[in-house]
C-alpha cells in the first residue's frame, strides 16, 4: 500500500466498482487553459496492484462478452448513447471547463452528438452482423468470420476529443464493445472529470443491460513505466492510441514486444498541393479558407493543414502575402494544455532550425492561460527536399509550413517525399488547366495519404462507413485501417476465425446454413441473404 492519502482522491472504475485507489503514488487536477490554473478534484496516478486488479478483471470479462448475445451488446450501445443525449448539459459544462473548447457550437452541437451517433452506428453494425463479414466456402467445408478477441482491449484517449475520442466513450470504445471485448479506459489527464462523467454513465448502462461489470475500467493516469508495462502484457487483446508520436512509439514498442496488435493514431501534417490554375482563379478566397482550417480549433485537430505547397510565381506570392495578413492579424489562441504550448513550441523552433522562415505570427500572446499566435513559416521547394523529414515534423497547433515550388516536376518530388499523412489535398483550377499536373501529383501523394480530398480542406472528419480515419506511417501504426466509420473501425479489435468442417450447430450464428435475418453473407463468391 502506499502512503499516498487516497482518501483525498477520485475513486477509479475497477473489477465493477468505483473505488479508491488501493496504491496510487501521486494525485493531479485537470487544469482550466484560459488561466493555467488548477480546478476540481484530484485524480489518481494508479499502481500496479489497481493495473493487476483491472487485467484480471477484464481477463475474466472477455469470455463472458465474447459470449454475450448480439442484441443485448446493442442494447447496451443505445442506452449509453441515449444517456449522453440526456447528460448534455453536465458533460458540456464539464469539458468546457477542462478543455476551453467552446461549448456552443463545437462540444453541445457538433462532437457530443457525433458521440452519440458513433455509439448508434456501433449499435447497428452489432444487431446486422455487418462487423463479421461472414463468408462461406461450401465446396471445401470453410466458413470464416471477424470474431471477439476473447481478450481485452486497452484505450487511451487523446487531449483534443474530450467526447468523440474519449476512452470511455468515443470510437475505440465503442468499436472495441461492438466486437465484444471489454475496455481498460485511460482516461487523458487533461480531462479526467469529463472522462469519470462518462464511464459513470457507461456503467450504469452496462450493469442495466446485463453485462459483465468489468466491461469497462477506468483509470486516470499511470507513471510511464507503468504504462509501459501495461502495453506489453500478453493479456491484452489489442491497444487503441490516440495522442503524440512519441508517446505512441513508446507503446508501440512495449506491446510489439509482447505480440499484442497496437492501432496507434500519431501525427499527421496533412499535405495540400495548391495547383497554379487554382490559384489564378480563386487564390483570395482559398488563402481565407487555409487560414480558417490551420486555426480551426487552435489547430488542434490531427487534420489540420500543416504543410501546404504553393507555387513560387505572381499567384503563389499573392496566396501568401494574403494569408500572411490574416495570421498576423489574428490574436494569440487558445491551446489545450502546458504540454502542447511547450511541444508547440519546440516544433517551431525545429523548423526554423532546419532552414524554414517565419512569416507571420511573429509576435507571441502575453495574456494568461496557454495560447500560440497563429504562425507561417515558409521554404523553398529544394530546401525542403534536401531535407523533407526534419521540415515535416508535426506543430500541433494553428502554425503550417508552406512549401514554395518552381514546377511540375518539384511538386511531383514533394509528393514522393511526403510522409505519411491522414490526408492529402490538390486544388485545381476548374477549367482543367490543372488536370494533367493534378494527375501527377496524386498519384505520387496518393500512397502517402489515407483520404485523398479534391479542392476541399482537410480538416473534420465525418462518421461514415466510407471513411479512412488512418493512414501510413507515422500518421498511425497500421495503415489498413480507419479510427472512424462503422463497421470497419470495429475489425481492428476483432480476429478473423476459421471454422473447417465445423458442424452446423457448433458455428456461430452467421455462418450456419439458415439466415433467417437475411444477413449479407459472401456464399461461394457471391453475396448474398439467401439461406443455404
Amino acid at each position: 500500500m502506499s502512503s499516498f492519502p487516497s482518501s483525498t482522491l477520485q475513486p477509479i472504475l475497477c473489477a465493477g466498482q468505483w473505488r479508491a485507489a488501493t496504491d496510487a503514488t501521486r494525485g493531479f487536477r485537470a487544469a482550466d487553459p484560459t488561466t493555467a490554473e488548477s480546478i476540481g478534484p484530484e485524480f489518481p496516478y494508479s499502481g500496479a496492484a489497481d493495473v493487476e486488479a483491472m487485467l484480471d478483471a477484464a481477463t475474466q470479462a472477455a469470455s463472458v462478452l465474447a459470449a454475450c448475445e448480439p442484441a443485448r451488446i446493442a442494447a447496451f450501445l443505445d442506452a449509453y448513447a441515449a444517456a449522453l443525449d440526456a447528460a448534455r448539459d453536465t458533460l458540456v459544462a464539464s469539458a468546457h471547463a477542462e478543455t476551453a473548447l467552446p461549448a456552443a457550437p463545437r462540444l453541445a452541437e457538433v462532437e457530443l452528438p457525433r458521440t452519440s451517433d458513433q455509439l448508434r452506428q456501433a449499435a447497428r453494425a452489432v444487431r446486422d452482423y455487418s462487423w463479421t463479414q461472414p463468408v462461406i466456402d461450401t465446396r471445401s467445408g470453410l466458413r470464416a468470420h471477424f470474431a471477439p478477441l476473447h481478450k481485452p482491449v486497452l484505450v487511451f484517449g487523446p487531449n483534443n476529443f474530450p467526447f468523440a475520442f474519449n476512452a470511455a466513450a468515443g470510437s475505440d470504445f465503442a468499436s472495441a464493445i461492438a466486437a465484444r471485448n471489454p475496455v481498460i479506459a485511460a482516461a487523458h489527464p487533461a480531462h479526467p472529470g469529463t472522462s469519470r462523467l462518462l464511464a459513470e454513465l457507461a456503467h450504469q448502462a452496462v450493469l442495466a443491460c446485463g453485462l459483465p461489470a468489468a466491461t469497462l475500467q477506468l483509470f486516470y493516469a499511470l507513471d510511464p513505466a507503468l504504462g509501459l508495462r501495461l502495453a506489453g502484457d500478453r493479456r491484452l487483446g489489442a491497444i487503441g492510441f490516440t495522442g503524440s508520436r512519441q508517446a505512441g512509439m513508446a507503446l508501440k514498442a512495449a506491446a510489439d514486444q509482447a505480440g499484442v496488435p497496437i492501432h496507434a493514431e500519431m501525427s499527421s501534417v496533412n499535405p495540400v498541393f495548391l495547383l497554379a490554375g487554382a490559384l489564378r482563379e480563386r487564390g483570395a478566397g482559398l488563402a481565407q479558407e487555409f487560414f480558417a482550417s490551420c486555426t480551426l480549433g487552435s489547430g488542434q485537430f490531427c487534420t489540420s493543414p500543416g504543410l501546404v505547397m504553393v507555387p513560387a510565381d505572381a499567384a503563389g506570392d499573392a496566396f501568401v502575402s494574403a494569408a500572411a495578413a490574416r495570421f498576423d492579424g489574428a490574436a494569440a489562441m487558445l491551446l489545450l494544455a502546458a504540454g502542447v504550448e511547450r511541444h508547440l513550441t519546440a516544433a517551431v523552433a525545429a523548423l526554423r532550425s532546419a532552414g524554414a522562415r517565419l512569416i507571420a505570427g511573429r509576435a507571441q500572446a502575453e495574456a494568461p492561460g496557454w495560447r500560440y499566435a497563429p504562425s507561417l513559416l515558409e521554404v523553398d521547394a529544394a530546401q525542403f527536399l534536401a531535407q523533407p523529414a526534419a521540415l515535416q515534423q508535426e506543430a500541433f497547433g494553428p502554425v503550417a509550413l508552406l512549401v514554395r515550388y518552381h514546377d511540375t516536376e518539384q511538386a511531383v518530388a514533394i509528393g514522393h517525399a511526403c510522409e505519411g499523412s491522414l490526408t492529402g489535398s490538390l486544388f485545381s483550377a476548374a477549367d482543367g488547366s490543372d488536370d494533367a499536373d493534378c494527375a501527377r501529383v496524386a498519384a505520387a501523394l496518393r500512397p502517402r495519404v489515407g483520404r485523398l480530398c479534391n479542392d476541399k480542406w482537410p480538416t473534420g472528419v465525418a462518421v461514415s462507413a466510407a471513411m479512412q480515419h488512418g493512414g501510413p506511417y507515422p500518421s498511425t501504426s497500421h495503415a489498413g485501417f480507419s479510427a472512424v466509420g462503422m463497421p470497419g473501425a470495429i475489425r481492428r479489435f476483432a480476429q478473423w476465425q476459421c471454422h473447417d468442417n465445423v458442424r452446423e450447430d457448433r458455428l456461430p450464428s452467421e455462418l450456419r446454413d439458415a439466415n433467417p435475418a437475411a444477413l449479407q453473407r459472401l456464399v461461394d463468391g457471391r453475396w448474398t441473404d439467401r439461406s443455404l
